[in-house]
Formats: structure tokens, C-alpha cells, sequence
């Protein structure tokens, strides 16, 4: 399938809005002489959209009202045709965006009425009441947790670009462990973050910023030795006001890289919180996807968590992996509630380009993943609410990512940086630093980007302070504005 689009009001939302019914279709040109495509044109006060597949030719075209919003119009053009002639049902309608919760904030805090928000998702997006339910539920749950948030908050991010293996379904920037040129990299790599986070608490001081939340992430931060892990822990303890952060998490995803002695290194240098992935119970999906590991290290793992002291465990689950089934699904749902961890987070698959399964498996492949999400209602029956959402490009069947908690065990991290409503400032390889205008809930937000790979971030690494700068320059232009100079 190819997708052509044509006028000033066909672009990015009329793409991905074919891209719901064919996530594999390809932007073209010009009208192919043979094969399936998509076409999409909006005129001055017409739209027209055109689909040709299998050989038949479908089309409708409107008359735009005076003043209607050209894109949104094309777009639901677009929408109808591609619906009636697929038979799909989009759960989350003509929605694109990642962010859905984020637009029920938005509305109330312009004023709209429950029922107006309401409308929004059910009539203008077509979503589903279920999915709609879902999104106010979450809603509704952060928002006394957002509104307690000062202005002046951020967040510190750290990213370990190395694993022991990589799983098939990944498409981050990281590096296994295992060969002697990634071992080479990774103490100075260790060195380069120890002396960027040292910046960046001297960064977050000078413009007056207070952090809320430190988050470790990867790739699998665990994947460092235990020396290694000790270093970046100790500094940050050395670096940062830990008794001044509402939450520290550190993923300790992979049991085959993490052990007691390191789960000892994270609590001893103040991590609240942690993450051990399973992403299934199932040996068999494990081969599959690459890791080398079985669900037994899981449980063993999670138990010398505990041991540790850890009180604050998140556990990963993916739905639809290559080999799985619903039951099977089901049944990793139900190992993860046996463990009892405080926060249980459900993601979709996503096939990405980067990936290694996106080369083996096609979407059509997974027609059961959006009955495997049906079964989170066990999650709800044992306690767990869902606190935070969103969606991604090439997830199958334009399905969505939930985290779920225990009562006021939700990840306050996982929420700001999916909201956006205060800055990340982020260090190391593939960091992308969002900077966040204070007390403007989802107002204009600037990024600066660190280099993507561990041997560009090392050799490069004074380019990377140099940019830093930009955070003090935003700050500086705040503080300036809201002083009312010019």
C-alpha cells in the first residue's frame, strides 16, 4: 500500500491516518500504474480521497464548510472511507497523537465542560467509549498529583545504553555487553555520565530549578558491572540532594544481568524504586525473542529484590509477542499479580523498523493482542489501577502502552514525561533533554539532543556541555518575560 497525498491540508495527520488502517504503507509521489494505494487531496474548498486495493476502486469527496478546519475535514474524509471499506473498528478512532490523556487535561484546563470532553474523544475522534473510559480514569487520577507540582520542578534522567543481549523487538540506541569493543566503551562511558550529571545539578541550581524525580534507565542499567554500577550510584548520591526526590527508580530489568549484589548497590545508594521486566512468563516467547534467560530467573530475581529491601517493584509485560497467545498472555498477567508488585506495566507491541522482529513479522500476525489487553481487567480485580498512557507508531492494531499501581504507588516519572508538564533534563547517549516553560501546562516545549551512539557521546563529549548551555539561555529568557522585559 502506498499513500500519495496532495494540497497544503494533506500532510502528517492524513498520512497517519491511513497509516491506522495500513501501518505498512509507504509515502509515494506520484499515483502508482499498478498496485494498492491510498490518495488524499484537499483543494480550496473541496476534499477528495481515493482508495485503490485489490484492484477496485473506492472514492468520496466533500464540500468543506466556510471556516471548518481543512486537515481535520480531509482527514475524516479519509476516515469513513478507509473504516467502511476495511470493516476495522480503530479502538481509539481517528486519534494520531501519542498522548490522549493529555488532551482531556488540556480541555479542562481551557475551561471545557465533562460533557464537551466527552464529545471530543466520541464524536470529533471517533473513539471508542471504552477507550475514552480509560483515558478519563487516568485523567482523573493524575490530576491532584499534577496539581501539586511547583513550577519550578524537574526531573533527571540517565541513560545506560548497553544490554546483555538484545531482544528482538527493540529499537533503542544499545549495545550488548558481551564483545570486547562494547566493553572497551563502557567505563568511559561511565566517566562521560558521572561528569554530565555533575553538570547538570550545577545547571538545575543555577536556574533555580528543584528536581523532583532522578529516573535510570536504558538498555538495561544493570548490564554494568557491579564496580561500575557502584561508581554511577555513589556519584549520584555524592551529586544530588537524594532526600530532596519525591522518587528514584532504576531499572534493573534483565535477571540475567542483575544480581544480589548489585540490588544491594541500588538500595544502598537510595533507589526507590526499581523495574525487573519479564515482558512474558513463557520460556518458549523468551527464546523468542531473544532472551537468554527463563521465567524461573524472573521469580528468583524479583524474590532477591525483595531481600534487598526493594518495597517499590515495577514489572513489565509486552502483549503480542511473536509465539504468544492470549491464554498464555493471561497467564503471565496472572504470575506478575502472584508476585505482587506495586506497579504493573502493560505495553503493546510495537514493530519499528529499527527492530530486528519487524524484519520477520507483519501486524496481521497479532490478531489477538487486543483480547490480550481485554484481560487486564485480573490487574483491576487485584487492586491495580491504571495511572498513566500512551501510544506509539507501529504498535499493532493502534493499541496503547497503561501503567498500572497500586494506591499511591504510581510512578510520578513515567507521568511528567508523558504529560510534559515539567523539564526532563536528560544525560547520556540518545538523551533528549525537554525543556518545559514553568507553570505553562503543555506550552511550548525545546529540546536538546545529545549524541545518539556511546562512541560518538564519548568523543564528542565537550559538544554535549556546550549544548547544556541552552538551559540556562531558556531559563534566563523565562525569568526575563515573566519580569516583563523584552
Amino acid at each position: 500500500m502506498q499513500i500519495i497525498l496532495r494540497g497544503t491540508a494533506a500532510g502528517y495527520e492524513a498520512e497517519h491516518t491511513a497509516r491506522i488502517f495500513f501501518p505498512d504503507a509507504e509515502k509515494a509521489p506520484q499515483v502508482p500504474a499498478a498496485g494498492d494505494f491510498v490518495l488524499a487531496v484537499s483543494h480550496a474548498q473541496t476534499d477528495f480521497v481515493l482508495l485503490r486495493r485489490g484492484g477496485s476502486l473506492r472514492w468520496r469527496s466533500a464540500l468543506r464548510a466556510p471556516g471548518a478546519d481543512a486537515e481535520y475535514a480531509l482527514c475524516s474524509l479519509l476516515y469513513s472511507l478507509l473504516k467502511e471499506q476495511t470493516g476495522q473498528q480503530p479502538p481509539w478512532g481517528m486519534m494520531t497523537g501519542v498522548r490522549p490523556v493529555r488532551i482531556i487535561h488540556d480541555l479542562r484546563a481551557m475551561g471545557a465542560t465533562e460533557q464537551q470532553v466527552e464529545d471530543r474523544f466520541l464524536r470529533h475522534f471517533a473513539c471508542s467509549p471504552q477507550k475514552f473510559a480509560l483515558a478519563r480514569e487516568i485523567a482523573d487520577r493524575q490530576r491532584p498529583l499534577l496539581d501539586a507540582a511547583d513550577p519550578m520542578d524537574c526531573s533527571v534522567y540517565a541513560g545506560i545504553p548497553f544490554c546483555p543481549t538484545r531482544c528482538s523487538y527493540c529499537s533503542f540506541v544499545s549495545r550488548t555487553v558481551g564483545d570486547k569493543a562494547t566493553q572497551a566503551l563502557v567505563q568511559p562511558y561511565v566517566d562521560a555520565l558521572c561528569r554530565e550529571l555533575t553538570e547538570i545539578r550545577a545547571l538545575a541550581d543555577r536556574c533555580g530549578l528543584r528536581i523532583r524525580t532522578f529516573y535510570i534507565g536504558g538498555g538495561t542499567p544493570t548490564s554494568l558491572s557491579a564496580a561500575q554500577l557502584e561508581q554511577l550510584m555513589a556519584h549520584i548520591a555524592a551529586t544530588f540532594d537524594l532526600g530532596g526526590l519525591a522518587e528514584y527508580t532504576v531499572e534493573a530489568g534483565r535477571p540475567d544481568c542483575t544480581d544480589a549484589e548489585k540490588l544491594r548497590i541500588l538500595k544502598q545508594y537510595g533507589a526507590t524504586r526499581i523495574s525487573i521486566n519479564p515482558q512474558t512468563f513463557s520460556d518458549q516467547v523468551l527464546r523468542n525473542i531473544g532472551r537468554r534467560h527463563t521465567a524461573q530467573d524472573i521469580i528468583d530475581c524479583f524474590a532477591a529484590a525483595r531481600a534487598a529491601g526493594h518495597d517499590n517493584i515495577n514489572m513489565d509485560l509486552i502483549a503480542g509477542l511473536p509465539g504468544d497467545t492470549v491464554e498464555g498472555f493471561a497467564g503471565s498477567l496472572e504470575q506478575a499479580v502472584a508476585l505482587d508488585p506495586e506497579n504493573i506495566t502493560v505495553h503493546t507491541l510495537t514493530l519499528k523498523r529499527a527492530s530486528n522482529l519487524v524484519v520477520e513479522h507483519r501486524a496481521a500476525d497479532y490478531d489477538d493482542v487486543a483480547a490480550m489487553l481485554e484481560r487486564c481487567t485480573l490487574l483491576q480485580r487485584a487492586g491495580y489501577a491504571p495511572y498513566y498512557l500512551y501510544r506509539q507508531k507501529g504498535t499493532l492494531q493502534n493499541l496503547e502502552n497503561t501503567g498500572w499501581s497500586k494506591p499511591g504507588r504510581e510512578c510520578l516519572y513515567n507521568i511528567y514525561i508523558m504529560e510534559e508538564v515539567h523539564t526532563i533534563l536528560s544525560a547520556g547517549a540518545g538523551g533528549s533533554t525537554k525543556l518545559v516553560i514553568p507553570g505553562k501546562r503543555h506550552g511550548k516545549i525545546e529540546r536538546i539532543f545529545n549524541f545518539k551512539y556511546p562512541t560518538e557521546y564519548i568523543d564528542r563529549f565537550a559538544e554535549i556541555l556546550d549544548r547544556k548551555r541552552r538551559v540556562e539561555d531558556f531559563y534566563e529568557h523565562y525569568a526575563a518575560q515573566k519580569a516583563g522585559q523584552p
